[in-house]
């Protein structure tokens, strides 16, 4: 008996995207994670995309700084 094995040209891959997810608290953050989620509920990717980038860039004070 002879082992036959499947390959495919394709094959599937799995990709794992860590997000943002904010400084809890933050009023900015949490309309952005919100905004974010109903976004992607939409299938608008591009929108949530557009969230992750500014909840990276979104500005925070140092701990002992005021802002």
């Amino acid at each position: 008996m002879t082992a036959h094995t499947r390959t495919s040209a394709n094959p599937a891959v799995l990709v794992v995207a860590l997000e943002p997810v904010g400084v809890e608290g933050c009023g900015v953050c949490g309309a952005l994670v919100d905004q974010r989620e109903t976004a992607r509920g939409a299938g608008d990717l591009s929108k949530v995309q557009s969230c992750n980038a500014e909840l990276v860039n979104h500005p925070h004070a140092e701990e002992g700084e005021e802002q």
